[in-house]
């Protein structure tokens, strides 16, 4: 199972506060545990919301909107992906990170192909895991 760990934004990661050398070397120490015990599939810290955009799609018309976005409790500062066996594990790893101060982060179980049961036709299936190869090459 893949989930992916989001890691909500704050007054101070939407201000482009970047973290000191002490938490980079906490959290350098826990993907690295990640990674030996196979779980960590990618990992990234994000800009802040005013490095970014957001399209809305309406009525067939698409309107971009530039940020800063408002509301720093729905925004995301970083994610990882993880590959482990269930929920329970996903939750037992991220009670390990070096997190403190209110810090909010949010898992959630990314689709597999076999989730989509008939609707996920052979042809769609293929061209599903043709597009993922194609896109690990370029990785």
């Amino acid at each position: 199972m893949r989930f992916m760990i989001l890691v909500k934004a704050d007054k101070s990661s939407e201000a482009g506060v970047l973290p000191d050398k002490k938490i980079l070397t906490e959290m350098g120490k826990f993907n690295e545990q990640l990674v030996k015990a196979g779980v960590m599939l990618a990992g990234e810290g994000l800009q802040p919301s005013s490095k970014g955009a957001r399209v809305r799609f309406s009525g067939g018309k698409q309107t971009v909107i530039d940020g800063p976005f408002t509301e720093a409790k729905e925004l995301i500062a970083g994610f990882w992906l993880w590959q482990v066996k269930s929920k329970e594990e996903a939750i037992e790893w991220l009670k390990r990170a070096p997190f403190g101060g209110g810090t909010e982060v949010e898992i959630r179980q990314v689709f597999e192909a076999e989730d989509f049961g008939a609707a996920l036709t052979p042809e769609l299936r293929e061209q599903n895991e043709r597009l993922r190869r194609q896109a690990a090459k370029k990785g």
